[in-house]
Formats: structure tokens, sequence, C-alpha cells
């Protein structure tokens, strides 16, 4: 993850000694791109979006991604970036569902960060087929989810029965993911005194897994492997029991 976040610690804590590392790899076949100001980028969002007369819509995660958008609309004018008097925070789903009924430009954040669930879904209901808004994601998109699904250019969706066609500004933050990048794992890795036994890669795409498992150990001598669902392996033995290959399924569309 990127080292200078505003509100999280910037550096993960390392641990000295492991037999065996079970390490995810969502990001583990690229680099975060660090060369763009989230900031500058994220008001240029905004502006844009506000001029036309539309509403920004940021799927966020509830835990640290809100806090820090929060902190960057907010924290160059000297206000308190959790409170202030521009934030208006819905308690409940009825409050959620009538900010679409008031007409006025705004920046709606809410959860999932993904849109397979949540309050989420309404704003994209009343925002998808606005050419004035935008739909700003801040985080990972996971294969077969609604997020992914809109991120790669999805035209027409089906929202609570409805079909929505997607006319709206599609944007991405870049480099606000909560997971770290390819050098990010390789080096909280490295903060082992002693190389582990066996890395075992997880949570991942299917060849993102594969792709990280194969880089650390050609360019990092870790014996490391992508274990699909089904898989043994005896740590007393130190070898593998079962050991099945992948069989790809399909996420059924959320009804």
């Amino acid at each position: 993850t990127d080292l200078n976040q505003p509100i999280i610690r910037n550096v993960p804590e390392t641990v000295a000694d492991a037999d065996y590392v079970m390490i995810e790899s969502t990001y583990g076949d690229r680099l975060h791109d660090r060369h763009v100001p989230p900031v500058k980028l994220l008001a240029d969002y905004i502006q844009r979006t506000l001029d036309r007369g539309g509403n920004l819509v940021i799927p966020s995660f509830a835990v640290g991604r809100t806090q820090e958008m929060l902190y960057y609309i907010l924290v160059d004018a000297g206000i308190n970036p959790i409170w202030s008097d521009g934030i208006r925070i819905s308690v409940s789903s009825e409050d959620s569902k009538a900010i679409n009924e008031n007409p006025e430009p705004k920046v709606i954040l809410s959860a999932s960060g993904m849109c397979e669930a949540g309050r989420i879904r309404h704003h994209l209901k009343h925002n998808l087929w606005r050419k004035e808004s935008t739909v700003l994601f801040v985080g990972y998109q996971a294969e077969g989810t609604l997020g992914r699904r809109l991120y790669d250019g999805e035209k027409h969706v089906k929202l609570f029965g409805e079909d929505i066609e997607v006319n709206c500004e599609i944007g991405f933050l870049p480099g606000k993911s909560g997971h770290a990048d390819r050098d990010g794992l390789t080096a909280w890795l490295a903060g082992f005194e002693k190389k582990p036994k066996f890395v075992f890669v997880n949570h991942g795409e299917d060849a993102v897994t594969d792709a990280f498992a194969g880089y650390l150990e050609t360019e990092h001598g870790y014996k490391a492997f992508a274990p699909y669902s089904g898989t043994v392996f005896d740590l007393a033995e130190g070898k593998f029991l079962v050991c099945p290959k992948g069989v790809p399924v399909k996420k059924a569309e959320t009804a």
C-alpha cells in the first residue's frame, strides 16, 4: 500500500521468524501508480462533476478509506477532516435514500466499496444513467463484482430489478488501495531474519497468484506456491498431499 497515507500507520509491522507464511497477492503482478498526486486528481473529479451539475459517487470501504477521502477533501482548508458543517451523515437507510431526492450537486461516499451490497447500490441506481454524474472508484474491484463490471466499461446493469444504462463518467483514483503492490509485498517478506520454509500465495486472481509465486521463486529465491481450493499440505512433513488443478468458478450476478 502507499507508505505516505495521512491516517493509517505508514510502515507495516514485520515479523522476524516463521516456518510458513501465507501472503495475499491482490496487486502481486503490478506496481501502484504514484506519479499522479491523489489530492489533485480527486479535486479535478469533484470540480468537473459539480460544474456539470452532477453527483460524485464514491463507493468506499467503511474503515480507513472513507476517512481518508474526507481528509483529502477538507484538510487543506483547515477543516476538521472527520466532521464539519459541510458533512451530512446518513444514519438510517431512509436517510441515505433521501439523498437522491435532493437535486443539489454533491459528493456521496457510501459502502460497499465493490458495489456488491449496501446503500451504494441505491446511489448507483440514481446516478449511473446521468451524464452529469461520476462514479469514482478508490479501491480494488474484484473480478465478478458490480464495481469491476462498471470499471471495465459495462454499459447496462440491473439494479433492484431495473435495467440501468451507464451514461455517467467512470473514474479511478490510483494508489489508494489498502493492498500493497508487488514491491510492497516483497519488502514485507524481506523483514524475516531467515527465509520461511514455504510461502503460500492467496487472495488474488488466478493469473496474479501464479505470477507472484513465480516472481518470488525466480527473483528472490523463496519456495512459493499458489494453492487452489482443495490443496492439502502437511506442515509437519513439509510436503503436499493433495494438489488439484484450478477450476474457474463464475460468480452469479447479484439479484
